[in-house]
């Protein structure tokens, strides 16, 4: 089984810098999105870092069993990251989200802080992978109320977890057994905060109908369509896609 990969960042319609990064290795099936904490000093330093220092401790770490080498790797970038703005009043709590994949053998390896996010589409269907780390995923959790109010927060862009931040990172983690035909998309929040599920679902099943048959063509095609979704509806934020093919 192979894969085929591709990814951008945008810089949208309304920042006058892009925070987020993105790293893809093809080689090493190792991708990372990262979302430099907006609003804050060094949020492009500290996702720039993210995406350096996660694929390095992996590929410096190749041997390790995958879960522990997906957890350790963004807790070295955590360390990095928070050394590099104590070292700097001006970067002095600068932080970034993380989705970083790694697949090894018959499996994906996922990890997340923040609330960058990743999907699984199959069978044409869409399914969210990774939970947010955000107040508004706080008081979903609590069942204080509903998407659709959670929608209209205020403060639904205040994250409880960052990469960087703090000393140590609470990194969730998940295991998925790779298919044929899976479809695996990472993006920051200038995606799916633009971008409905149903909506982006929508896109990719436009440029990618059948996955066994998609061309690099095609999936480069469908990141493009999705930053130009995102930017249409407003183009708020930065916005980065990854997406993978399991063929």
């Amino acid at each position: 089984m192979g894969l085929l990969s591709s990814g951008a960042t945008h810089i949208g319609m309304k920042r006058k810098t892009n925070q987020d990064s993105i790293y893809l290795n093809p080689k090493k099936n190792i991708f990372v999105v990262a979302d430099g904490m907006g609003g804050h000093n060094g949020g492009d330093i500290a996702s720039a870092m993210a995406v350096k220092y996660i694929p390095e401790y992996i590929l410096k770490n190749y041997g390790d069993e995958p879960v522990k080498a997906t957890e350790k790797s963004i807790q070295y970038a955590n360390n990095n990251i928070k050394a590099r703005g104590e070292q700097d009043e001006k970067l002095v709590g600068m932080g970034t989200t993380v989705v970083s994949f790694y697949f090894k053998g018959p499996n994906l390896y996922l990890g997340n802080v923040g609330d960058s996010r990743a999907y699984l589409i199959n069978k044409k269907k869409l399914f969210q992978l990774t939970k947010d780390h955000s107040l508004v995923q706080e008081k979903l959790n609590l069942g204080l109320y509903d998407r659709t109010e959670a929608a209209a927060d205020p403060q639904k862009n205040v994250l409880v977890r960052t990469v960087g931040f703090e000393e140590d990172v609470e990194v969730d983690s998940f295991t998925y057994k790779v298919s044929r035909n899976d479809i695996f998309l990472s993006c920051s929040d200038g995606l799916h905060g633009k971008v409905s599920d149903p909506d982006i679902l929508h896109i990719v099943d436009n440029y990618i109908p059948d996955p066994s048959k998609c061309t690099q063509v095609a999936l480069d095609d469908c990141v493009k369509a999705l930053i130009a979704q995102a930017n249409a509806n407003g183009g708020n934020d930065n916005i980065s896609v990854v997406l993978v093919v399991a063929k």
